[in-house]
């Protein structure tokens, strides 16, 4: 049944009569009054005289202004027995349908079993509702029938591969980023609230539907107009009609934006002709404080077509818009022209046909920050009704479109699109849907988190380019925090939730044996194929392995107070490590530097360098590879002997302190 809202409407419409286009002759004839408000696109009106017809009340006034019976208390209308009343059900439904009243509509196509299509259009209904299961079942009936009347075949198809993609989006992971409320509006669930966009600061425009006063008996006094808002977190509040005249009854305005410079608000206006809708796009500037009376924008509105919602790119360069004009590739077609200064606008160029197809696109929006062009379409494949895509790129070159997806689209016309720039595309979004049991197109604020982050990484030996596992890693962010992790077997590494930028952060890996390395992080590429989570692979991170320090394998030779000559029991010792080096052509050498505690820091390292630097040398000249050597000083680090004892020097133990350790790695 109707919602009492609903039901107030009608009885409103009924007080009126379609004037001008939509003008409709009343008869004593209520079957035919009914079709002839169906055929005007009065669907509302049209529903409720079937009702009247099929369930006439026991009581009408004399006086009704349309007279569906001729006598109080009984009806004075009989259905022609060559129409069925099952044909009027079907209408009744056909009129609720259309209307959006999908409730009402499923229940009275039930009623119609003789009429196959009605399994088609149940199927429509119930998708519409959510009931996906009982869609799917009449769905497959209808497929299945071998009934020859069937007029919606391959629209049926059509819907059984929007069922099967709505079952694929339902069963998303990444839904649970995203959180959607309705904005809190005051009668929004009784006349709407739709394209909203920013004004200055934090109002906004907001198209909505009042009923204009005094009723006056020839229109339809329910009527979209534009308003100004204050938006507060979740609510709009003063919410206040704009004073843009009009002299028409008919006229209808929404689907504004204002410009760059936020001086000028270009808006649509609409108003039905001979049955059909007709738009064009206006323009009001603001002068002294004031809005001036709309004027049609010259160039892009073409006598007998449509051109509606329009948005100015935030640079103020672009308009772009929705026109059903000549030249496009369907219905209506996302569309563009250059903005001047004045607010006029140049010749509109077609987006082309990688945003448009035959079907109809709607309601553009440009991302500036992340370069994305958003709008609305029912020619591709979706969640069914308009559904919202995405496309990167200019006015020239767009990338294919995406479906931004459950839950920013839903089953039933997901149209208006609005994001704050220098924020990513959905963290804070208004969209405009009729997915609620409101009257009309309401507005939901969409927040979706973003995705999880993950940034890998593997550490190798740097010779043999095998994985090194248990060694600490130490990620830095620019900010000085720190965390850490180990390697695991495989020389993996990895940090969750960090920036997905990445820029300065470093890295700093310790292990065992080896010398510790710092890189700055370089991402080598990133897998966003996980819905979940994108994976950011980091360049591999190289080690060195130090001096390690075998008593087995370490030859030891002294040297003269601050001398790095080799004296002869040294080279001895070499030429013994020489012979090893033949023998062992994979062995290796680690040579370190020392000198005694004598002389300032500076000046050791440079001493301990000279000597570790001679051995290596001698190595060299007799033919060994520098590759197969690594030598590294140490000054007066590390004293193998005390060099004072009780307070008085020890020169032997100095001396054992000038020396160079000559490590021979075998494996």
């Amino acid at each position: 049944m109707f919602s009492f809202f609903k039901i107030v409407c009608l009885v409103i419409c009924i007080g009126w009569l379609p004037c001008r286009g939509q003008q409709v002759v009343v008869t004593k004839n209520p079957l035919q009054l009914a079709d002839q408000y169906f055929a005007a696109g009065e669907y509302y009106t049209a529903a409720y005289l079937y009702e009247q017809i099929l369930n006439p009340p026991a009581n009408t006034p004399k006086d009704e202004v349309f007279p569906v019976y001729s006598k109080r208390g009984r009806p004075g209308y009989i259905i022609p027995k060559n129409i069925t009343r099952q044909s009027i059900l079907y209408k009744q439904a056909e009129s609720y349908r259309l209307a959006h009243y999908w409730p009402q509509a499923d229940s009275v196509y039930k009623k119609c079993p003789d009429y196959i299509d009605a399994l088609y259009w149940m199927a429509l209904c119930e998708r519409s509702l959510g009931h996906y299961e009982e869609a799917a079942a009449n769905l497959r009936q209808y497929l299945e029938a071998t009934n020859p009347n069937k007029q919606y075949l391959e629209a049926a198809e059509k819907e059984w591969a929007t069922l099967q993609y709505i079952k694929k989006q339902l069963a998303r992971p990444d839904t649970v980023l995203t959180h959607i409320r309705k904005l809190n509006v005051p009668d929004s669930y009784e006349k709407g609230t739709f394209a909203v966009t920013p004004l200055t600061g934090n109002q906004y425009l907001v198209s909505k539907t009042k009923s204009d006063s005094p009723i006056v008996k020839g229109y339809n006094p329910n009527n979209s107009h534009l308003f100004q808002a204050v938006l507060e977190n979740d609510s709009l509040t003063g919410v206040t009609q704009l004073p843009l005249s009009s002299a028409d009854p008919l006229i209808n305005q929404g689907a504004a934006n204002s410009s760059a410079n936020g001086n000028n608000i270009y808006f649509t206006q609409w108003q039905k002709l001979n049955g059909r809708t007709i738009s064009n796009i206006y323009i009001t500037r603001l002068v002294n404080g004031s809005w001036s009376a709309p004027q049609l924008v010259n160039g892009i509105n073409t006598s007998g077509y449509s051109s509606k919602q329009p948005v100015c790119t935030p640079d103020g360069k672009y308009l772009y818009f929705a026109s059903d004009r000549p030249g496009g590739t369907g219905g209506f077609d996302i569309w563009y022209a250059q903005l001047h200064e004045d607010g006029s606008v140049g010749e509109p160029e077609n987006a082309g046909r990688t945003i448009n197809t035959e079907g109809d696109e709607q309601a553009p929006f440009y991302h500036a920050d992340s370069k994305t062009l958003v709008f609305s379409t029912n020619g591709r494949p979706g969640m069914g009704g308009f559904d919202l895509f995405s496309a990167q790129g200019n006015t020239i070159t767009w990338s294919t479109p995406t479906n931004l997806g459950y839950p920013v689209n839903s089953s039933r016309d997901d149209v208006y699109f609005y994001a704050l720039e220098k924020n990513t595309l959905l963290s804070d979004a208004l969209i405009g849907s009729d997915r609620g049991s409101g009257c009309c197109l309401e507005t939901y604020r969409i927040n979706k988190l973003p995705k999880h982050n993950r940034m890998t990484g593997v550490v190798l030996d740097t010779k043999t380019h095998k994985p090194i596992p248990d060694a600490n890693v130490v990620l830095t962010t620019p900010d000085g925090k720190t965390t850490q992790t180990t390697t695991d077997i495989n020389g993996n590494y990895s940090f969750d939730s960090v920036d997905n930028s990445f820029n300065n952060h470093q890295l700093v890996v310790t292990k065992q044996y080896y010398r510790d390395t710092a890189a700055m992080v370089t991402i080598a590429k990133t897998d966003n194929t996980n819905l979940l989570t994108d994976q950011h692979i980091n360049t591999d991170i190289l080690l060195e392995k130090k001096f390690v320090l075998r008593p087995e394998n370490v030859v030891t030779v002294y040297f003269d107070f601050d001398m790095y000559n080799l004296k002869k029991e040294a080279v001895r010792k070499l030429d013994s490590v020489y012979n090893v080096l033949l023998e062992i052509p994979a062995a290796t050498l680690q040579i370190s530097g020392y000198t005694d505690g004598k002389g300032s820091n500076e000046y050791n390292a440079i001493l301990s360098d000279r000597r570790a630097r001679a051995c290596a040398e001698y190595f060299i000249q007799k033919g060994i590879a520098a590759s197969r050597i690594t030598f590294e000083s140490f000054g007066s680090c590390c004293p193998l002997e005390m060099e004072l004892i009780n307070g008085r020097d020890n020169p032997d133990g100095r001396s054992k302190n000038r020396r160079a350790l000559i490590n021979i790695t075998k494996d």
